[in-house]
Parts: C-alpha cells; sequence; structure tokens
C-alpha cells in the first residue's frame, strides 16, 4: 500500500484540508477539481493569505488509464465556506493499493482501478 505522498506530484501537498469542488469522469480517468492546500516544500508555496489558514492553489488531480471506476458511496451534499463558496468538502484518505487508488471522503469513496501514477496539474 501507498498513501498520496508517496507519489512525486502529491508529496508536498496536504489534501486532507484540500477542498474538492467537483468531479469529473470520463471512461479512462477520474479527475478532482481542488482548491489545494500546498505545503511549504511546494515549489509554488507562499505565505497564506490574512484571511486563510493555508496555502492554496487551484488544481486538478487526475487519475489515468482507469480500466474501472467502482463507487462504493457518492454523494452530492455541498458545503459553504464563510465566503459563501460550495464545496463538495474534502479527500480523508488516499491510498493506492494493487492495482487501485482508493479515495474518500465527504462526496464519497471510489476505488479507481489503474496503474497511471495520479498526475497533478496546477491552474494559474
Amino acid at each position: 500500500m501507498k498513501n498520496y505522498t508517496d507519489f512525486a506530484d502529491l508529496a508536498h501537498v496536504f489534501l486532507e484540508d484540500s477542498y474538492v469542488l467537483a468531479i469529473d469522469e470520463t471512461s479512462a480517468s477520474l479527475a478532482f477539481k481542488l482548491d489545494l492546500v500546498l505545503t511549504p516544500s511546494h515549489p509554488h508555496y507562499h505565505e497564506p493569505r490574512t484571511d486563510e489558514q493555508h496555502c492554496y492553489a487551484d488544481a486538478v488531480l487526475t487519475i489515468p488509464g482507469a480500466t474501472k471506476v467502482d463507487w462504493v458511496t457518492r454523494s452530492t451534499q455541498t458545503y459553504r465556506d464563510a465566503t459563501g463558496e460550495e464545496d463538495l468538502g474534502n479527500i480523508d484518505s488516499f491510498q493506492y493499493h494493487d492495482g487501485y487508488y482508493e479515495i474518500a471522503g465527504d462526496w464519497g469513496h471510489v476505488r479507481i482501478f489503474s496503474t497511471a501514477e495520479p498526475r497533478l496539474s496546477l491552474r494559474a
């Protein structure tokens, strides 16, 4: 088993305090649009803004090469932050087992069968 921080693209982020803004599923991938927490060791890190606890960045986390996406549970519940922005909650756990990713949070619990490494892209 690997935790998400074992993957190069995810080594310097903190998913548990990041916010899932949307989930996009295709026949070959699953992508999470995130308000992503960057840790101080991330190359794009900056000091948090005065009204924020962490350094956040707009990002998309993609699991490519999916041969199967198995939703164990799924929720459409949304949450509002103090500014009124809506999100789907956090990613509480993200692990890779032999041949599949197991990812869970307020939005649901999914198994993504893929041998490809997760890709993270920061949006400008």
